[in-house]
């Protein structure tokens, strides 16, 4: 795989951190903030290194069937 994926990652930051500047941040803020975000994730990762093989979420589950005449 060619390093094109970088330039794409470049862009996109470029991209993320100027809405941020727009509303009125500090580059140097937001930077600091996406590191450290970074480094958040990071732990998270290692903690947990594939997600997609957790058990679903209470959210994720069907709701109960409670109108009268349902079957049990």
């Amino acid at each position: 795989m060619s390093d094109n994926w970088r330039d794409g990652v470049r862009r996109h930051l470029e991209d993320f951190v100027d809405s941020f500047v727009v509303k009125g941040a500090k580059q140097s803020d937001v930077y600091d903030a996406i590191v450290e975000e970074i480094g958040n994730l990071r732990a998270v990762c290692e903690r947990d290194a594939n997600p997609a093989e957790d058990p679903p979420r209470a959210e994720a589950e069907e709701p109960s069937n409670d109108r009268p005449g349902a079957l049990p």
